[in-house]
């Protein structure tokens, strides 16, 4: 067989397994069988395929180009914050990412924490706390936080409920800050009582949870997807959907009325195993983007006399998201989150956010239609008037100094003294 044949061969298996995966991140997780998931398209960069031990991409993309970074860091870059990544993994292969991992993590399947053969859990990562590279334009959120990886999926085995309430389990032990967790199943709540039992000790303990929305909106339809949906019961989960450049929910992203807010979710750049950089798409990574957001917070406010925990954490990014309409909706929540604005105000949130205030002429309704008026306007007639009258003045005066000066040049030719005497030189 030629070796052309046999990289096509390699190339479809390794896309076959990673779609496997990813579905298995995305949607999917229960201990009995689940249908499975739309997994995240990854966007054509460079060869058309992302690769594992690729280049750096040198450009900022465009959901850090939105960001103010000297304002965004201004009280610091998220040090001291350790922020639990429950997935496939994090590749300490990777330059951005190696003095970022917290080691040595946790594995419930078959492979070695700072190993990650998928991919998915690298990048989540990389959103995170990359750190900043000369070659690459691609950094974290929060680029001094710490991530521990809790490798609870693989190449061969994909992950179950239980085994991911054994991870936040062992997250909360660990007494980690923020639990990101881009994963999720479609499967009712009653068959998920694991799950959410582990999900309330991360309550008791004061530990936020962020949990990407999942990706089978493309339909339309609304539902639960969990542990995102846990936050309609839970005030520590923060629910976080996709959004596109114009700050909509993204195509794939799922809609429903657990949504809390929305983060960049397509054409996001990140950290791959081996090294390098590449573009993928999904809530998968608006979770993190919103993590990273968060964990700056966390670490802006901790020593505040009054502590901002989980709730206030979630209210704030709410109230501080940039909104496409006044309030809430099922697509994007409250809005997409702004780091910048959530940094910028201090404001301790006493209370769940509100909708913005009306503008008075949002909806058209206090706008009157202009008088339509055939020839000359009254104002037009005025200003026509004054026109004419101004002009009328300048000729009279002008008129007035012309014929005095025609005067007084005949009186010096004629001799005539202002008296009508005459002269004789």
């Amino acid at each position: 067989m030629g070796s052309r044949a046999i990289g096509l061969r390699a190339g479809h298996r390794r896309r076959a397994t990673g779609a496997l995966v990813t579905a298995a991140c995305i949607v999917g997780l229960s201990t009995a069988a689940a249908a499975p998931a739309v997994a995240d398209d990854n966007t054509p960069l460079q060869s058309g395929e992302c690769k594992f031990g690729t280049d750096d991409i040198k450009e900022t993309p465009w959901s850090l180009q939105r960001l103010l970074t000297n304002q965004m860091w201004a009280s610091g870059q998220g040090e001291g914050i350790r922020v639990a990544v429950i997935d496939t993994g994090i590749d300490a292969g990777n330059k951005q990412l190696q003095d970022a991992i917290e080691g040595p993590g946790k594995s419930y399947v078959s492979g070695k924490p700072t190993q990650d053969r998928v991919g998915h859990g690298t990048k989540v990562a990389g959103i995170i706390a990359a750190r900043r590279v000369a070659s690459s334009g691609f950094y974290g959120i929060a680029p001094k936080a710490k991530v521990i990886p809790f490798q609870q999926t693989s190449d061969e085995k994909a992950g179950t409920a239980d085994t991911l309430a054994k991870a936040i389990d062992d997250a909360v032990a660990a007494k980690v800050d923020v639990i990101n967790i881009s994963q999720g199943t479609a499967a009712s709540e009653d068959r998920l009582p694991t799950l959410k039992a582990a999900v309330k000790r991360a309550q008791d303990s004061n530990i936020l949870i962020v949990a990407s929305a999942g990706n089978s909106g493309a339909s339309g339809e609304e539902k639960n997807i969990y542990p995102a949906a846990f936050s309609e019961e839970f005030d520590n989960v923060l629910a976080v959907a996709a959004s596109d450049r114009n700050n909509e929910r993204a195509p794939f992203s799922q809609a429903g009325s657990f949504v809390g807010i929305a983060a960049p979710g397509v054409d996001m750049v990140s950290t791959v195993p081996l090294g390098g950089n590449c573009v993928d798409q999904g809530t998968s990574f608006s979770a993190p983007y919103a993590t990273g957001a968060a964990a700056l917070l966390i670490a802006k406010h901790r020593h505040d006399k009054q502590a901002w925990g989980p709730q206030q954490i979630i209210w704030h990014l709410e109230q501080t998201a940039d909104r496409v309409r006044r309030g809430r909706d099922n697509n994007i929540g409250w809005g997409v989150v702004n780091p910048v604005a959530a940094l910028n105000d201090d404001t301790r949130p006493l209370a769940p956010p509100v909708p913005d205030k009306p503008s008075g002429v949002a909806d058209g309704s206090n706008i009157l239609p202009a008088v339509a008026t055939l020839g000359e306007t009254t104002e037009e007639r005025r200003a026509r008037i004054a026109l004419y009258i101004v002009g009328g003045g300048l000729l009279a005066v002008a008129a007035v100094v012309g014929s005095s000066v025609a005067l007084r040049d005949w009186r010096r030719k004629t001799g005539l003294t202002p008296h009508g005497e005459a002269k004789h030189g």
